[in-house]
């Protein structure tokens, strides 16, 4: 009898310099820093919602969270904070 093995092939992975190899994951949403002021923000599975955009202002931080719509291939500012968090809040519903 012959011993038959599965053999699994490995895909090809392309990894974008530019892109962030840590997620975090909070609130049931996950985000990935592309760049020092802009992360990518997905569900767990890698759905795309949107992103979170940092802009410095004399008074600090703000952080514009726009969510993707994906049918009409546009963004839809949905609030500008002064934390992380409260921007990540909008992604959950």
């Amino acid at each position: 009898m012959k011993d038959h093995k599965t053999q699994r092939r490995e895909l090809p992975v392309t990894i974008l310099d530019f892109a962030g190899t840590t997620t975090a994951i909070r609130l049931g949403v996950a985000t990935i820093q592309l760049h020092d002021d802009l992360w990518r923000v997905t569900r767990p599975d890698g759905e795309v919602l949107g992103y979170v955009e940092r802009s410095t202002t004399p008074a600090g931080h703000r952080f514009l969270a726009k969510r993707m719509l994906q049918r009409q291939r546009r963004f839809l500012p949905i609030g500008e904070f002064w934390s992380m968090d409260d921007a990540m809040d909008c992604f959950r519903f």
